[in-house]
Order: structure tokens, then C-alpha cells, then sequence
């Protein structure tokens, strides 16, 4: 499961790229309880999504320049350049070079081999999340890709990741976790895309704990936001919905089975 006793390789931050900051903090204020604080005049915009305190995410403007409306999820590095160049050598590709930000530690935006957008954060002063896996919180992610043999292959080579097949009804779910960590410590799971006919693209889709999926879907779309995969139970998993912000931003919620505080 996730954790904010980060370890190399798993997810440590989540930020939120949006035309409108102050509309997207309204829709996930009502959605979550978030409330968005600026980081400072010279953050550029950028902020913090805060709960009760604690940073569960992160966001700010951003122009079709640099990408749709998206969540991009960011991976524990304890040497940023090191990890963007085996990335490199694995076929993917540096958008954005290892850069320090204000001290609090060193970022870069990479893709992997099919092109799909995440970060590294190499924790300085600031370590990465306050809090996952509670309600409103960051609690699991999925890899949506053409290639799952490819992309275990990728994250292996960049970030030390180990894959394992787990069965489930009508297949088999591959799951991720950090290098020599086992199953207590998966985080993620690689999604084919010609199992899922509601994905068009390659991403990730970053899941976000909530009390009641159904009252989480409706207040979402009351608030703007749409739904893509409307809620279902999955034994031993928990009831999840496919959501989109009021911009176009991908996300799920889910009211896990057995939910814990990282």
C-alpha cells in the first residue's frame, strides 16, 4: 500500500495541472474538503491542496502549451539525475531536466516508453505527502497502457520497479511495488487498455480515498465534473467510480475495503 514512510520508487507526490486553479480548488474543496493554499510568491502560481493540515496534493495553472488537464503523479528518487538518465536509456524521455525548487528538493517531468507523463521528486526539506490512503487522500494508482510487458519492463530499468500477476474475476491485475518490498508494499496496478474500453490513451490515474463513492460521484457532478466509469463493487477491493474535474482531469475515487492511514 502507499505510504508516507516513502521508500525508492514509490509515489511520494501528486500535482494537479489546470486552466483554472481557483475553479479546480472549489470542485475538489467539495468533493474532498481540500482547501488550496498558495506556496509562496515566488512558487509561480503553484500550491498546495491541504485536509484538516495535511498536504495531500498539490496543483496550478497551466496552459495547453504544456499539456492537457491532467494529475501527474511523482516517484521517490533518491538521485533525480541518476534515475532520468537510466530512464533515457530505457526509451523514454526527459521533459522536463532535474531541477532544484527553492530547497525543498529536486523535480523533473519524465516520459515513459509509450509517452506517458510523470515526475520524480528528490526529497530535500520537504519529504512528499502528509497523508494517503485516508478519505480524501491519494491511495492507489493506475498505469493504463498498450503495453504492460513493456512498460514492467520501463519502470524496472528507471525506478527499480517489480511486477507480479494477481488473479481476479475474468483475468489476471498486474500489480507494481518497490523494488525487494513484496506485496504489502504495492501501490499501483498496469491496466491493458484493450481490457478497459472507457481509456482512449495511455496515463496515469491517480485514486483517491472518499467515506461513500456514491455520494463522491454525485457531489462531483453536481460540482461540474463528469463520470466516466460509473460506480461498481469489486470483491475484497472496494466500490470505485472513473470521475473527470470540470477541466477534464482524470481521477477515481474509491471507498476501499479495507482502507488504512498511511
Amino acid at each position: 500500500m502507499l505510504t508516507t514512510r516513502f521508500v525508492e520508487g514509490a509515489p511520494n507526490w501528486i500535482d494537479l495541472g489546470t486552466p483554472d486553479i481557483k475553479g479546480a480548488s472549489e470542485f475538489y474543496g467539495a468533493l474532498f474538503g481540500w482547501r488550496f493554499e498558495s506556496a509562496g510568491p515566488d512558487a509561480g502560481g503553484y500550491g498546495f491542496f491541504r485536509s484538516d493540515g495535511r498536504t495531500v496534493a498539490a496543483g496550478m495553472e497551466t496552459t495547453g502549451e504544456q499539456g492537457p488537464p491532467s494529475w501527474t503523479l511523482y516517484f521517490q528518487t533518491l538521485d533525480a539525475r541518476a534515475t532520468a538518465e537510466a530512464a533515457s536509456r530505457a526509451r523514454g524521455k526527459v521533459l522536463v531536466a532535474p531541477m532544484d525548487v527553492m530547497g525543498q528538493g529536486t523535480m523533473a517531468i519524465l516520459a515513459d516508453e509509450a509517452d506517458v507523463p510523470f515526475g520524480l521528486w528528490q526529497p530535500a526539506l520537504l519529504p512528499g505527502l502528509d497523508l494517503v490512503n485516508a478519505p480524501g487522500s491519494l491511495c492507489w494508482t493506475e498505469l493504463y497502457t498498450a503495453d504492460i510487458a513493456a512498460a514492467a519492463a520501463f519502470y524496472r530499468a528507471a525506478l527499480g520497479l517489480e511486477t507480479s500477476g494477481m488473479p481476479f474475476p475474468g483475468g489476471t491485475y498486474t500489480c507494481v511495488n518497490p523494488k525487494d518490498m513484496g506485496e504489502d508494499a504495492m501501490f499501483a496496478g498496469l491496466v491493458p487498455l484493450a481490457d478497459a474500453p472507457d481509456e482512449d490513451r495511455a496515463y496515469w490515474l491517480p485514486y483517491f480515498e472518499v467515506t461513500d463513492t456514491d455520494a463522491a460521484v454525485a457531489t462531483a457532478v453536481e460540482h461540474g465534473g463528469s463520470v466516466r466509469t460509473p460506480a461498481v463493487d469489486m470483491e475484497g477491493v472496494g466500490r470505485f467510480a472513473k470521475l473527470t474535474d470540470p477541466y477534464g482531469a482524470r481521477f477515481a475515487v474509491i471507498k476501499s475495503a479495507v482502507p488504512e492511514e498511511g
